[in-house]
């Protein structure tokens, strides 16, 4: 799994993605495919576009490594980890998950879903780093 050093950046591209959520939890939404890469996730938002019911978001990352990287070792750390878990988002509201950068890289997914389908679209601006 790579860990690309951010300083000595060649490239940098931002882009957004957006999503309505199926009701299947574990979705796969976005892979950090690419090697020497590192994907930095700015802002998720969540917008409820039921006109009359709330439906409940999760979000998580998959694939997150526990071996030792560049000198930092975690102690327990799980390979999956939520972002959001069954938060409610009421009927014609907006939610923000993440407001404060996250850094995704090589191996990461992003995965996620909706207590209904087609009642949450997901919004992501992120800046993919090379």
């Amino acid at each position: 799994m790579a860990n690309p050093n951010i300083v000595n950046v060649t490239d940098i591209k931002g882009g957004n993605f957006g999503w309505n959520l199926s009701a299947t939890v574990n979705t796969v939404l976005m892979t950090v495919s690419g090697s020497g890469v590192i994907v930095k996730v700015n802002r998720l938002t969540v917008a409820n576009v039921d006109g009359s019911s709330a439906a409940d978001v999760s979000i998580f990352i998959d694939g997150l490594g526990t071996g030792t990287i560049d000198g930092v070792a975690p102690t327990g750390a799980d390979a999956t980890v939520y972002l959001a878990n069954t938060i409610s988002v009421p009927a014609d509201a907006t939610l923000v998950l993440l407001d404060t950068p996250i850094y995704l890289k090589e191996g990461d997914i992003l995965k996620g879903g909706a207590s209904a389908a087609g009642d949450l679209d997901l919004f992501i601006s992120y800046e993919v780093i090379s």
